[in-house]
């Protein structure tokens, strides 16, 4: 036993086999990845799992004891991922073709079912590539061109993060957030058409706000006019001769000038003392 100690060769032969046995029994867990342990390959246990409430560098990341030879450990990153749609062409409602880019960006919250399912990362990454493309056609397709530039996009994208969602989460994977990098006609001819249209279509609607706002004018200029005729037509039932006061008064006001409507701020008329335009300075008898 003790040539057998004193034997360098053989002492290095363990050593070198101990450091083998302590790589393959022992693994470190990165406090971003979680881990699915296979046992001859069968899934035994997960480890430092994502849940959303857990800040990274929790109780699941450090050492990991397993089975060597026996025991095999699959990666998953726990970090939000992104995934780009190949540019598209989308017919709009009103007839516009779009090509729209869009990308969405996700997070694995199930590492055993996406094992399961796509066995790695980027395997995931190429089945929900084509499901954002479906689901984005599906979406813009029910839409107006005008609708993607207003705030309303905000609710079309939410829609199509829920839809995406629904389907991803068969790989294991959490949609966190959808958008679209660009939504633009195709150049050429069809560009230029599509500005066209544009065009006319905002001067149409131009046209038609401008005559509804004339209709609602007339109606309230109509409106105010009637109530002014009720009210004057109630005032001279009340007291017919104060009524023709007034108005004389008016009368007067405005033809010498002194409501300031005539330049100077005076004017001259030359009238008979008889004259019946002057009956209010004689007084009633």
């Amino acid at each position: 036993m003790d040539r057998t100690f004193k034997n360098p060769v053989l002492i290095a032969i363990i050593a070198v086999a101990a450091l083998f046995l302590l790589v393959n029994t022992v693994k470190v867990v990165p406090e971003t990845k979680q881990a699915v342990v296979l046992r001859l390959g069968n899934p035994v246990a997960l480890v430092n799992r994502y849940q959303p409430a857990q800040q990274f560098g929790g109780p699941g990341a450090g050492l990991l004891a397993v089975v060597p030879f026996f025991d095999t450990v699959i990666w998953i990153d726990k970090r939000v991922r992104d995934v780009d749609m190949q540019s598209q062409q989308v017919l709009s409602t009103d007839q516009y073709r779009l090509n729209v880019d869009a990308f969405a960006r996700y997070r694995i919250v199930n590492p055993l079912q996406m094992y399961t399912a796509a066995r790695t990362e980027d395997r995931v990454a190429d089945q929900i590539a084509p499901i954002l493309g479906s689901v984005v056609r599906s979406e813009l397709g029910k839409r107006r061109y005008n609708e993607l530039l207003s705030p309303e996009r905000s609710q079309i994208m939410s829609n199509v993060r829920r839809a995406l969602d629904a389907q991803a989460r068969q790989y294991g994977v959490q949609i966190v957030d959808v958008r679209i990098k660009a939504t633009d006609p195709p150049e050429g001819a069809p560009l230029e058409a599509a500005f066209e249209r544009m065009r006319s279509a905002r001067i149409q609607e131009a046209r038609t706000i401008e005559a509804e706002g004339l209709k609602q004018a007339q109606i309230i200029r109509a409106d105010a006019d009637a109530q002014a005729a009720g009210i004057y037509a109630a005032a001279f039932g009340k007291d017919a001769e104060f009524y023709d006061f007034y108005r004389a008064m008016q009368s007067y006001e405005r033809t010498f000038g002194t409501d300031g409507s005539t330049p100077g701020g005076s004017s001259s008329i030359i009238l008979s003392p008889n004259n019946g335009y002057l009956r209010e300075f004689q007084g009633r008898r």
